[in-house]
């Protein structure tokens, strides 16, 4: 489940805010100017978000070596220009 909440009434609440989403497992995203801006997540949500993403940069390298060897080898060098690392 998710609940909206203004910047202005999080930072009223902040402490009760933590408490809920760490114990209630519920996601409470953040709204400035009716805009959603950013949310407070639990930290197993945010460690599977760092997860999905690990995994997704690591494709994105190994996609770039297999490209990189059919067309021969390359450096460590290029091969971390290519990669963004």
């Amino acid at each position: 489940m998710t609940t909206e909440m203004t910047t202005i009434d999080a930072k009223e609440k902040f402490a009760d805010l933590i408490t809920h989403v760490a114990h209630s497992q519920e996601r409470v995203v953040l709204t400035r100017r009716g805009k959603q801006v950013a949310a407070i997540v639990t930290i197993e949500d945010l460690h599977f978000l760092e997860n999905i993403q690990d995994q997704s940069d690591l494709q994105t390298a190994i996609d770039s070596l297999k490209e990189a060897r059919s067309d021969g080898l390359i450096t460590l060098e290029q091969l971390k220009e290519e990669t963004g690392v």
